[in-house]
């Protein structure tokens, strides 16, 4: 067991109180961090803004170089972060190491973003008053940030707030989730040695309740950024007062397979994406539209793949599902399934539960009012719905109080536009599943799927504000 303390003001930390941070699979305390409160909170913001004043005026090359720095130390200690977000989130080897390799390069498209901030020039004698006179604007840092990130993606969600702040100037504080705080700790050591000024970064751990309300209220606070459920979305919005915030809050995915489809492709990539990280990923495959034609040999290939998912410790790296972040999530779940299936759905696979480990369900018959239909399952739960024509098809996957992402299988391009048409969603991965997505693309919904846009370039411009410039040459 390690003991951790955190990182504020450039310094390693302790607060007299500890947190017992286990190993998902084992249920074993294999390590403890800091506890922090509100004057911990009150540091780490002062500090930040202390930080702030100077760092604003670094140049772009250097917030380039220290990105990079960053990046390379990810990649170099790739097995050790894989194998804390394997205890910590319970994630699969396969779906850690990729989680690391993807926030190498989040950090990388943020160390070249940093050197393509720019504003545009404005023609201002567009207007008769505007007559001799030049304009222009520029893209100028916020302040402090807050950014709060959940369990599923403790690094790369991390990433994703913490690398474009450095790349546009601001300074940040961080409240990771309380289960999964490890790695978070871990690229603090890593932006330290980077050579990130003191007080750019810094980490405080505690419950939302008390540490996330008072972070995103504070008045020194000029931005939060945000990800995890529509409830706490809902109560941060209420909360941090006029700030700008943006919102990352979740999906119910939904992928069509029209018949001309080729399935044998589409499963495995189905499979992947419903079961990945147990389910437990914002863009997870939860409804799966089957063209009637093709349902009955979808659902039995479907079912034969998944039965051979090997379940057990995220560890083994031949594992593919491991444990869900707490039992009380997979009971949750469980009883969802067996809600569903009183409600007349047929459970074609799974359905059963070992302390937090929730076996891969496939589920047929289901109705769009049963939990697994209308709402975030966040589980390894997925379900089977047949349709007779396309048109049908979109309206139910837009019948969801959701709209992060959606995908479609079909090589008929006039259904591939109507789709991109009439989808209410924020991406659209034709030829792939809603779970599509890569570090430099811009991703977030519409919906309760949240506010605003992350992907490193588009994060960037949440995170700055215009400053416009008149000259008047009269």
């Amino acid at each position: 067991m390690q003991t951790y303390k955190t990182f504020i003001g450039g310094k390693w930390v302790e607060t007299g109180k500890l947190l017992d941070v286990t190993e998902k699979y084992t249920g074993e305390v294999f390590a403890k961090v800091p506890l922090c409160d509100t004057s911990s909170v009150d540091l780490a913001v002062n500090s930040a803004q202390e930080a702030f004043d100077e760092f604003k005026k670094t140049p772009a090359y250097t917030r380039s170089q220290i990105l990079q720095k960053a990046a390379d130390l990810i990649l170099k200690r790739k097995d050790e972060i894989a194998t804390v977000i394997c205890k910590e989130a319970g994630k699969a080897w396969k779906y850690s190491i990729g989680e690391v390799i993807r926030g190498y390069e989040t950090f990388k498209f943020a160390s070249c973003e940093a050197m393509r901030i720019h504003g545009e020039t404005v023609p201002l004698d567009a207007s008769v008053s505007g007559t001799n006179r030049v304009g222009y604007y520029i893209r100028v840092p916020m302040g402090v940030i807050a950014a709060i990130t959940p369990f599923n993606f403790p690094l790369n969600l991390v990433a994703h707030k913490v690398a474009p702040a450095i790349a546009s100037g601001n300074t940040i504080v961080l409240k990771p989730a309380s289960t999964t705080p490890v790695t978070a700790l871990i690229l603090a050591e890593i932006l330290q040695e980077a050579g990130l000024p003191e007080g750019v970064f810094n980490v405080v751990i505690g419950s939302g309740s008390s540490v996330g309300d008072y972070l995103v209220s504070h008045p020194t606070v000029k931005k939060v950024t945000f990800t995890g459920s529509p409830a706490v979305g809902d109560s941060i919005i209420r909360k941090a007062g006029i700030k700008r915030v943006t919102l990352e809050l979740g999906n119910n995915s939904a992928t069509i397979i029209e018949k001309d489809a080729d399935i044998d492709k589409a499963i495995p990539r189905c499979i992947t994406s419903a079961f990945s990280n147990s389910g437990q990923v914002c863009i997870s495959l939860q409804r799966i539209y089957v063209h009637h034609a093709i349902a009955d040999e979808f659902s039995e290939k479907f079912k034969q793949a998944t039965e051979s998912l090997k379940v057990g410790n995220p560890l083994d790296q031949d594992v593919e599902l491991g444990p869900m972040i707490d039992e009380k999530e997979a009971l949750r779940a469980k009883s969802w399934i067996d809600e569903a299936i009183s409600q007349g759905a047929t459970l074609v696979c799974g359905g059963k539960t070992e302390g937090r480990i929730l076996y891969p369900t496939v589920l047929r018959n289901t109705t769009k009012d049963m939990k697994v239909m209308c709402m975030e399952v966040f589980a390894p739960i997925v379900s089977i719905v047949e349709y007779d024509n396309f048109e049908e098809a979109i309206k139910h996957v837009n019948d969801s109080d959701y709209g992060l992402q959606a995908g479609i299988y079909t090589n008929d391009i006039r259904k591939i536009h109507y789709a991109i048409d009439n989808l209410d969603v924020g991406g659209v991965m034709i030829n792939d599943t809603s779970i599509f997505r890569v570090d430099n693309m811009p991703y977030g919904g519409n919906k309760l799927s949240g506010i605003g846009r992350e992907g490193v370039r588009f994060a960037i411009e949440e995170m700055t504000n215009i400053k416009m410039v008149m000259i008047n040459l009269g």
